[in-house]
């Protein structure tokens, strides 16, 4: 298996000891960067990351900045990648399971390496379900394509006023 892993400072300390486990475990990984703890801008490491998973050049990939809402958010701008931002090791389970995501983030701020060790197992263990969670994540990347208005008909607003 082959990850891409991505930080920003705030996340390099944790990541840094990521690699090692993920080594430890016969995991191939490419790191994106960054490569210290100086300041940076971690869109930058997102989108190397994302590109990586998008591009099947990796399976899956992880992220680390201090909350990780930013990583999550940059990284599911790019076609193909569902980024699942979790702190806990059930919530990285499920996301993979219901929304077939092929992206962890985490945060530094609120998960140790004992914790991001958990996480990870778990989102590594688990598997995309079937069923309405496929449909589901069909219609996600319908909303990519721009082509969910042809599947749908759009809900009509509650309002007295017309405004939609």
């Amino acid at each position: 298996m082959r990850i891409a892993i991505g930080s920003d400072h705030a996340g390099f300390g944790l990541k840094e000891r990521i690699k090692e486990y993920l080594f430890g475990l016969g995991i191939e990984v490419i790191d994106c960067g960054t490569f210290s703890q100086d300041s940076c801008d971690y869109p930058v490491f997102c989108y190397s990351v994302a590109k990586r998973v998008a591009g099947r050049k990796a399976r899956v990939g992880i992220l680390i900045c201090k909350t990780g809402i930013g990583s999550a958010i940059a990284a599911n701008k790019v076609k193909g990648v569902r980024a699942g931002l979790c702190h806990e090791p059930e919530g990285a389970r499920l996301t993979r399971e219901h929304n077939h995501s092929n992206v962890l983030v985490m945060g530094a701020m609120f998960v140790s390496f004992t914790k991001a060790k958990k996480i990870i197992d778990a989102f590594l263990s688990a598997r995309p379900q079937p069923g309405r969670h496929k449909r589901r994540v069909r219609e996600i990347s319908m909303i990519e394509d721009g082509t969910i208005e042809e599947k749908i008909e759009m809900p009509k607003c509650r309002r007295r006023k017309r405004c939609c």
